[in-house]
């Protein structure tokens, strides 16, 4: 199984399903398409200015291509009720065809980075399991250890 690292608090938000795009540069392989992946929280520690710049945007009503109950998860990260798993997979979800992140919010997403050249991922039908860890992540896509999903 294919596996794609992300951040944390945004793969933490893929797996519990508020979070419907992970954007990039580049449109994900045709051949994963349809394909479920492992989501791979990266050894990058959470950046307290990340999440609160995210949780003022959803305060102020911002559409940044997050859904409405993500406040919870942020509120709880924020005042650490709830941990973030790093360098860990977190769940796998179903990997659809990419669109161009212009064509998919009249806003922006979480990301400043938006421009004609990015590209949203679809990504569905989370399901999380015990974060597994710690497993060093690579760019791009790469191969989850056999067994550890």
């Amino acid at each position: 199984m294919r596996a794609f690292t992300i951040w944390q608090p945004w793969a933490s938000m893929i797996i519990a399903g508020v979070k419907p795009y992970e954007f990039r540069r580049w449109a994900a392989p045709r051949h994963l398409w349809g394909q479920r992946i492992v989501i791979h929280a990266g050894a990058r520690p959470v950046r307290t200015r990340e999440l609160a710049q995210l949780i003022n945007q959803l305060g102020d009503g911002e559409d940044i291509g997050l859904e409405p109950r993500a406040m919870d998860l942020l509120d709880r990260w924020w005042r650490r009720e709830a941990e973030l798993p790093t360098a860990s997979g977190l769940g796998t979800a179903v990997l659809g065809e990419p669109r161009r992140a212009v064509d998919i919010y009249a806003g922006r997403p979480d990301s400043d980075r938006v421009d004609e050249h990015v590209w949203g991922w679809p990504l569905t039908d989370s399901q999380p399991f015990t974060p597994i860890g710690p497993c060093r992540g690579l760019q791009g896509f790469w191969t989850w250890p056999q067994g550890a999903a």
